[in-house]
């Protein structure tokens, strides 16, 4: 799960102890030189925004630095499930703007990398990382075929647990820690056959209304935060 060092002096500080930084990000127009010559130093990659741009992000209001901990935010796929932990598979979903929208919420929700089997044109990664708040810069996103993202799940012993109307039991019934690839399907056409077969797990949302289906960021939503609190509640007990 990621973490975040705020303010230029813990930043700085953190670097001076050789903490495991893998990212800082930057008010452009403040004067960040220290932190970016000991990154550069270090090769660490800065990023750069905006005084609003930081405070969004910050856990603790303004702030002219933030560093990235405890999350490589690049990967192949080989990598991202070598690392293990919470990779989130959108599968078959085409709109980039909920594409956007699911990134941003898996990482908030602490996820380790997001799979995608629909490849994008330029412009329609551009959608998706401004529907993201840019969130794809602080964890992998990666894009292959199904089968390449199963196969790798399966070589690094991920469970596979689906979130389909087809489901058995309720989020907070199955175990989300540990290495877990956790799968939802595009609004229409829902999770492929391929994926459903391969899985180890399928939940389903509680529903009572006359629409038949929530929209994909809930179902998204709902997961990610319960698969947090496990998480959660998990370190707490160790």
């Amino acid at each position: 799960m990621a973490g975040q060092i705020t303010g230029a002096e813990a930043v700085l500080a953190a670097l001076d102890a050789d903490e495991p930084i893998t990212m800082v990000l930057v008010d452009r127009d403040k004067n960040t030189a220290a932190i970016r010559t000991k990154c550069q130093q270090r090769g660490i990659p800065v990023e750069e925004g905006s005084t609003n741009d930081l405070w969004r992000m910050s856990a603790d209001g303004h702030v002219d630095a933030l560093a990235l901990v405890g999350r490589v935010p690049q990967a192949t796929l080989e990598q991202a499930f070598e690392r293990g932990g919470t990779v989130w598979f959108f599968d078959g979903v085409t709109y980039s703007t909920n594409l956007g929208f699911a990134i941003r919420t898996a990482e908030v929700a602490g996820a380790d990398a997001v799979v995608l089997n629909v490849m994008k044109t330029h412009e329609e990664r551009r959608t998706i990382r401004r529907s993201s708040m840019r969130a794809d810069r602080f964890l992998p996103v990666v894009y292959d075929s199904t089968e390449a993202i199963l196969s790798a799940a399966r070589t690094h012993n991920f469970r596979i647990i689906t979130v389909e109307d087809v489901g058995t039991h309720q989020p907070w019934e199955e175990d989300l820690t540990g290495d877990v690839l956790l799968v939802v399907g595009a609004e229409k056409e829902g999770i492929s056959q391929t994926v459903l077969d391969a899985a180890d797990a399928c939940v389903l949302l509680p529903m009572d209304g006359f629409v038949p289906s929530y929209n994909l960021q809930v179902a998204v939503s709902v997961v990610a935060v319960e698969a947090l609190r496990q998480r959660n509640n998990t370190s707490l007990e160790l």
